[in-house]
């Protein structure tokens, strides 16, 4: 059973910062790109970032509205992908979301979400 269970959200002062963390289980961890995508109250789910899979580089892409201030990466040897996320602002406030694509097996699995906050 695929499991994305997300971690490590909160309540954070604006230019604070907070690491999320996905640990996932239930398919081969190295061979799916993982992702976080982010769904403000009101708005459409965005993707944040994503690290591709081992045997493609591992390859890091970031939406323009955090890069320099987020950064992703995996480990492989705990099946976690985790999400630096520095100098917060009130409009990172979301609830985060994990995701694992595993092209090549036709996988698509979300986690239930980790709530940001960014408030004084």
């Amino acid at each position: 059973q695929v499991q994305l269970v997300e971690t490590g959200g909160g309540l954070v002062q604006p230019g604070g910062s907070l690491r999320l963390s996905c640990a996932a289980s239930g398919f081969t961890f190295s061979n799916a790109a993982m992702s976080w995508y982010r769904q403000a109250p009101g708005k459409e789910r965005e993707l944040v970032a994503v690290i591709t899979s081992t045997s493609t580089g591992g390859r890091t892409r970031y939406a323009d509205s955090v890069k320099g201030r987020f950064t992703i990466w995996r480990d492989n040897a705990a099946n976690r992908v985790y999400l630096q996320m520095i100098s917060l602002k009130s409009e990172d406030t979301a609830v985060y979301y994990c995701n694992a694509l595993e092209i090549e097996a036709g996988g698509d699995y979300w986690g239930k979400g980790t709530l940001v906050t960014v408030s004084l």
